[in-house]
C-alpha cells in the first residue's frame, strides 16, 4: 500500500512538472520573438505582461521552473543518504532560487495578474507562504533541527508544485466554458494552490519524521 501511494504520488510530481515545462516553453516560443524584435504585444493581450516587463516575468519563470526539477531529488531519501554532501551544496543553490523566483512572483504576479484582483490576492498569498516556508527551512537547518527543515521544504515545494495544478484548473474551468479564460485564472489560483497546501499538509502528517517514513513506523537510527 506504501509503495503504491509512493508511486502515485512521484507520478504526480513529475506530471505536474512536466505541464509547467511545457508551458514555459509556449511562454519562451511566444514572447522570445517579441522580446528580441522590440515588437509590443497587444495590450489586451495575455503575452502583454511577459512582453512589457521580461526581467521581473523571467526572474520568476527561469529560476522557478530549475527549482522544481532539481527540488524532487533533494526530497528523495536515498540521494540524501548516499550523497550528503551533494545534498547540502545542491540544496543552498535550490534554496536560492526559489527565494529569487518567490520574490519575483510576487513583483510580476501581483501587480500585473491577467485575472484581476482576486488572482493578485492569492498570488500574494500563497506567494509570500512559498518564501516563508523557504526562509523558515532555512533557519531550522542553520540550527540543525533536521525534520523541521524537512517539513518547510515540503510545504514550499508543495505550493511551488502547485503552479502545474493552476494550469490543469484553468483547462478545466475555460476549457468547458465553465469560465471565460479569463476569469477563470483567478479561481484556478485559489483552488489549485489550496489544493497543494493541503496535499502537504496531509503527506506531513502521515510522514511526519524526519526520514519520511509513514505514521507508526518504527524509525531505527543508527
Amino acid at each position: 500500500m506504501t509503495r503504491a501511494i509512493d508511486t502515485l504520488m512521484w507520478a504526480a510530481i513529475f506530471l505536474l512538472i512536466a505541464i509547467v515545462l511545457v508551458f514555459a516553453g509556449i511562454r519562451v516560443g511566444t514572447d522570445g520573438p517579441l522580446i528580441v524584435t522590440g515588437t509590443a504585444a497587444e495590450g489586451d493581450s495575455f503575452e502583454w505582461r511577459y512582453v512589457t516587463y521580461p526581467w521581473l516575468a523571467y526572474l520568476h519563470i527561469v529560476p522557478g521552473v530549475l527549482y522544481l526539477v532539481g527540488a524532487p531529488l533533494q526530497l528523495w531519501r536515498r540521494f540524501r543518504e548516499r550523497h550528503f554532501t551533494v545534498h547540502r551544496r545542491f540544496g543552498r543553490v535550490l534554496l536560492s532560487l526559489g527565494l529569487v523566483s518567490g520574490v519575483f512572483a510576487l513583483a510580476f504576479g501581483v501587480p500585473f495578474s491577467y485575472g484581476g484582483a482576486w488572482q493578485s490576492l492569492a498570488a500574494a498569498v500563497f506567494g509570500s507562504w512559498f518564501l516563508i516556508a523557504l526562509l523558515l527551512a532555512f533557519r531550522a537547518i542553520r540550527g540543525g533541527d533536521v525534520r523541521m527543515h524537512r517539513r518547510w521544504m515540503i510545504r514550499a515545494f508543495a505550493v511551488g508544485l502547485g503552479v502545474g495544478m493552476i494550469r490543469v484548473w484553468v483547462g478545466i474551468l475555460a476549457g468547458t466554458q465553465l469560465l471565460p479564460l479569463e476569469e477563470s485564472f483567478a479561481p484556478a489560483f485559489w483552488i489549485g494552490l489550496s489544493m497543494h497546501v493541503l496535499a502537504g499538509e496531509a503527506w506531513l502528517w502521515w510522514r511526519p519524521n524526519e526520514d519520511g517514513l509513514p505514521r507508526g513506523a518504527v524509525v531505527v537510527h543508527p
